[in-house]
């Protein structure tokens, strides 16, 4: 990609902004787009405030049709993603977040499900909506070839007042690809087997013993055994939350989180894409671990505030307004 593009925050609608990039032109994509019904930012064209799940999921699609396209083919997708409930009706927010909105965000744009209607093509009041599902489900009908579902489990989940369902203490991650084939470094997510794993694979084996690698139920001379104390990376990380004390952001989703994804889906030097770039934790991790980034969103407070961030460790960082952001 040309080099106007990288390490850029662009400030506009992501799929106007992304239309002006050349195709393939990006290594790999990591994101956390806006929750659907959690709150109203009064940006007008923002994602995350429709009056059905169903147009969330088809504004969603729009944007990640245009990732699709500026990716290499052997790029990758990872989405970090969270449920939302069928309102009542009666509120049902969670007190801590409530309290936080009415501080934070213009009295004329409070979270607006309140007024959503109770019933949603099926989807009943009290309903877990299953909006990630619908995504992954979206974009797997929309050719992503969907390869993982990670669960984020946070280790200091924020408590509910709910009373007739566990609370919820994870999210989703989601890895697509755009092609069966892709880049993928298994080595540099590499993480330590547990004790038990290496006791137990090891157990019973000497240097008399010919055969000694059973994986699979497979033999395997012994000079080819592939033993390690690393394992493949699973596909539950337990991530504590980190307390954002940027303004303006409630939620912050941690470096440790998305840093697996962005090792394993770019060699350094490579390029990562944000189209909700937020408050640019992305960009911090990638310029962290030497990879270029691009960063869009449509709301100049959090362009401004992820210059801010990114340039406490590299001062390349500046913000390109992109057209009418609001249109």
């Amino acid at each position: 990609m040309r080099c106007f593009f990288v390490n850029k925050i662009f400030c506009g609608n992501a799929v106007d902004v992304l239309r002006s990039f050349p195709a393939e032109s990006v290594n790999m994509c990591v994101t956390s787009p806006p929750y659907y019904c959690l709150r109203d930012y009064g940006i007008e064209a923002q994602i995350g405030n429709e009056q059905t799940p169903y147009e969330y999921i088809q504004n969603l699609l729009l944007v990640f049709n245009e990732v699709k396209r500026v990716l290499r083919a052997d790029g990758t997708l990872w989405i970090n993603i969270a449920d939302s409930y069928a309102g009542s009706g009666k509120g049902g927010w969670n007190k801590q977040i409530s309290e936080w909105s009415n501080k934070n965000l213009n009295p004329q744009h409070n979270p607006s499900c309140y007024n959503m209607p109770k019933i949603w093509h099926g989807i009943k009041a009290k309903d877990m909506i299953g909006v990630p599902w619908l995504l992954a489900f979206s974009l797997r009908e929309n050719g992503w070839y969907l390869r993982s579902d990670i669960i984020w489990h946070k280790k200091n989940c924020m408590p509910e007042s709910v009373k007739d369902r566990p609370s919820k203490c994870y999210e989703h991650i989601f890895l697509l690809s755009k092609s069966p084939k892709y880049y993928y470094d298994y080595d540099a997510v590499k993480e330590p087997a547990a004790q038990s794993s290496i006791l137990r694979y090891s157990r019973g084996v000497s240097d008399k013993t010919k055969y000694k690698d059973r994986k699979q139920g497979i033999f395997m001379p012994r000079d080819k055994t592939d033993f390690s104390d690393m394992r493949n990376k699973r596909d539950v990380w337990s991530v504590a939350i980190n307390a954002s004390h940027i303004p303006g952001h409630f939620a912050v989703y941690p470096e440790k989180l998305i840093e697996p994804c962005i090792m394993a889906g770019s060699a350094v030097g490579g390029v990562v894409l944000d189209p909700f770039f937020g408050s640019g934790t992305t960009g911090v991790v990638a310029v962290k671990n030497n990879r270029k980034f691009i960063g869009i969103d449509i709301n100049p407070e959090y362009c401004k505030t992820a210059q801010m961030r990114i340039n406490k460790i590299s001062n390349e960082t500046e913000v390109i307004n992109f057209g009418d952001k609001n249109k």
